[in-house]
């Protein structure tokens, strides 16, 4: 089966046959042998291989068990996942994020995870505020892999042939605007990315100004505030300083999809653990730092995050089991030492301490990046209402889409997103 960096199956749900990790490697499986896990999760070639590497060591460690893998890529995932949701056979491990879980948990698809606490799943050393991250309603619904936050990419030779300065912590908007126009210029690609699609880098945007994407109530923003934000993003493309929307609409929320990897702007936004994930298929160095920021010395819009999620399928038959390798998956310091920060830095601090020294230089800034934080970061967002998915897939990313292509207005599409946002988005 050909590998590439978008999607690769490694255990085919459904199929007569799948791929299963044994002692020996991949092997054909056709019957159950004890207990066949299925775990799914979506991501780069590097992170399948960390995954699967951990599955094999928790195999040769539990024997009886075997993990099935199955990675896909962007939307497919999500896809993949309402289909299971509809068939009630969901994978007994699965990934989420932050903006996802609450959403998931109160549609039924995620077992809660407190009866295993006193068993199998270890935490005690998260602590409570950790926890916290991944609790709705008052249950724990997964567990963190480990922490992020936004974050802002750059090719640091492009920057430094050019002669210009990269953004900074302190950079605003206004900054940013003219970097990335000087920055096309220099290059004669985009500056940086059409981030009018991105909910996270609006949410900080949000924050910086006293909102927030979402509360209690659902959207915590009106119908001014998306002007603007559009206003602001609409300017900079028609400047020069965004890549266009045909390069923009590819980008899937994934890294081989994102407009910096490809190779067509010197900037980036997405999460800070994924700058190891960036590094891998860029040659250029990359350099890290924040989103830019309303005003000097104003609120950063940032918060410490889960970067990603392990979380119990509800229809599983096989709950100890699954809770028992996400315990391992966290806690055990040679799967750390093999998984990295590659899904943001250990919520472990056993297990931190023990890969810092192992740590290469990207890694190493990733960490660096999360601890310099420390004094800019706000308390964390109420969890994400029902709906929060299909709001960033079916309306926030195709509303950026069809104002980069000039086929709606600036007001039409602030209008459009908070009317389709509020039939969308719902208090759970």
């Amino acid at each position: 089966m050909r590998l590439n960096r978008r999607t690769f199956m490694l255990g085919a749900a459904g199929a007569t046959a799948g791929l299963a990790l044994g002692p020996g490697g991949l092997r054909p499986t056709f019957a159950a042998e004890n207990v066949n896990l299925r775990a799914m999760w979506w991501g780069s070639n590097d992170r399948s291989k960390r995954t699967l590497s951990v599955a094999k060591l928790f195999q040769e460690k539990n024997p009886g068990v075997t993990v099935v893998g199955e990675s896909l890529s962007g939307d497919g995932y999500w896809t993949k996942l309402a289909t299971q949701m509809a068939g009630r056979s969901i994978a007994d491990v699965f990934q989420l994020e932050p903006n996802t879980i609450s959403d998931y948990s109160k549609r039924g698809a995620c077992l809660a995870l407190d009866p295993f606490i006193a068993s199998v799943l270890n935490v005690k050393d998260f602590g409570e505020d950790v926890l916290k991250l991944t609790t709705v309603d008052g249950k724990l619904w997964g567990i963190g892999l480990g922490l992020n936050s936004f974050a802002l990419f750059y090719d640091a030779d492009v920057f430094a042939k050019a002669g210009v300065t990269p953004p900074g912590l302190d950079t605003t908007w206004s900054e940013y605007a003219d970097i990335a126009i000087e920055m096309a210029k220099a290059t004669g690609k985009g500056g940086g990315p059409y981030a009018a699609r991105y909910t996270y880098v609006f949410d900080a945007w949000l924050r910086q100004r006293g909102s927030s994407l979402f509360n209690e109530s659902g959207l915590g923003f009106g119908v001014e505030e998306a002007k603007e934000w559009y206003a602001y993003w609409e300017d900079l493309r028609k400047r020069g300083g965004t890549v266009g929307a045909d390069i923009q609409t590819l980008d899937q929320n994934t890294i081989d999809t994102n407009c910096l990897a490809l190779g067509y702007s010197a900037i980036g936004m997405a999460y800070s653990n994924q700058m190891i994930g960036y590094q891998l298929i860029m040659k250029s160095k990359l350099g890290i730092g924040m989103l830019p920021r309303g005003e000097k010395g104003g609120p950063s819009g940032h918060y410490y995050r889960p970067a990603l999620i392990w979380s119990v399928g509800a229809t599983t038959e096989h709950g100890e089991e699954a809770a028992k390798f996400i315990s391992f998956f966290v806690n055990d310091v040679e799967a750390g030492k093999i998984l990295g920060v590659e899904r943001g830095v250990p919520m472990s601090p056993k297990v931190r301490e023990a890969i810092l020294p192992q740590l290469n230089p990207t890694e190493a800034e990733t960490v660096k990046y999360i601890n310099a934080l420390k004094d800019q970061v706000g308390s964390y967002p109420p969890p994400a209402p029902l709906g929060a998915t299909e709001f960033d897939h079916r309306v926030f990313r195709p509303i950026a889409d069809e104002l980069a292509f000039e086929r709606i207005s600036v007001a039409d599409a602030a209008t459009r997103l908070v009317e389709e946002g509020k039939a969308t988005v719902r208090a759970g």
